[in-house]
């Protein structure tokens, strides 16, 4: 693909020399695995964040952190020369948060995410690999969820996220930066803490009301069911994402196991007692198809979800 720009190309040369990587959000829950994984693969790892009092705490003290903001173009700029590959995990990603706030996670979601590409671009980046959300898809007719279907959002947060893969695509075609977007389902695992519960998702919440001896709150009859998939697995298909030769043509990617789960059956798993509440507007059922991160990435799902919440538990005590 011809590049426009003359000094991109040489930036782009320097990039693919580097083994300098940049994680934004890395202080956050995914973000945060990711760039400790990425430490143990032996690269330089850069995290930009806004500053929280308990990111240092998260990350690898090899990690050099920088406090910085996605909506300030600056702090992308100054970052982002002399590296290879880009992970954008920066988001303000709860759904009823974006429905509550929707212009205010628009300027972090799509307008972040502008100012990230803006910033590869001039640098040189290598690729960008966007995290992305199954919330997309909103409610489909069949199941499972493949990439091929036409997105129909259902919140102001599934919106922005198809926005920030038409922003890839457009920037690929365009400018000639590699990009992937990988499309997670449900994404749960260690170290995702939350103390208001309204905006938790489901597994932490439910492990942070039992372990306060507190019943599981249950939208409608739980029957929806979701495609639950561990932070490491999801930490993997990133760090394929960014190495597998194959892609970075603006394609999007499902990262889910093939396998959904009901919200009852969850909260059983968990234990204790259960209240029902109003149902919500959302997707009543996510199921992933996953062979094209099987084709592309050689991604498959490592851990169970009747294994990840038994490993949860463990960590917070609960028999």
């Amino acid at each position: 693909m011809t590049r426009l720009y003359w000094t991109y190309d040489t930036y782009y040369i320097q990039a693919m020399l580097s083994n300098k990587v940049v994680v934004t959000g890395g202080g956050g829950f995914i973000g945060s695995h990711l760039a400790n994984s990425l430490v143990e693969k032996g690269y330089e790892v850069v995290v930009i964040d806004v500053a929280t009092d308990d990111m240092s705490k998260r990350l690898n003290s090899e990690i050099r952190q920088i406090t910085g903001d996605v909506r300030n173009p600056s702090d992308m700029h100054n970052a982002f020369v002399g590296v290879r590959y880009v992970f954008h995990c920066a988001a303000l990603p709860r759904l009823k948060y974006s429905f509550e706030f929707p212009r205010e996670t628009n300027e972090v979601n799509v307008a972040g995410f502008l100012n990230v590409l803006l910033a590869a671009r001039d640098a040189g980046v290598a690729r960008v690999i966007n995290s992305s959300s199954s919330s997309v898809y909103g409610s489909q007719k069949t199941l499972p969820l493949v990439e091929t279907m036409t997105p129909k959002p259902m919140s102001p947060y599934a919106v922005q996220k198809q926005i920030t893969e038409l922003y890839a695509e457009m920037f690929t075609r365009v400018y000639g930066l590699q990009t992937v977007s990988l499309r997670y389902f449900s994404v749960y695992g260690p170290g995702e803490y939350h103390t208001d519960y309204q905006y938790a998702t489901i597994i932490p919440k439910f492990i942070h009301l039992r372990k306060e001896g507190r019943p599981l709150t249950i939208n409608g009859t739980g029957e929806q069911s979701r495609d639950f998939t561990y932070v490491r697995d999801i930490v993997r298909a990133n760090i394929l994402a960014a190495e597998e030769c194959d892609v970075g043509n603006a394609e999007a990617i499902n990262i889910g196991t093939g396998k959904n789960i009901s919200v009852n059956r969850i909260a059983e798993l968990v234990g204790g007692r259960i209240e029902r509440v109003a149902a919500r507007l959302e997707p009543h059922d996510t199921l992933a198809e996953n062979s094209l991160a099987r084709r592309l990435l050689n991604w498959q799902p490592t851990m169970d979800v009747v294994d990840g919440i038994s490993e949860l538990k463990r960590e917070f005590g609960i028999q």
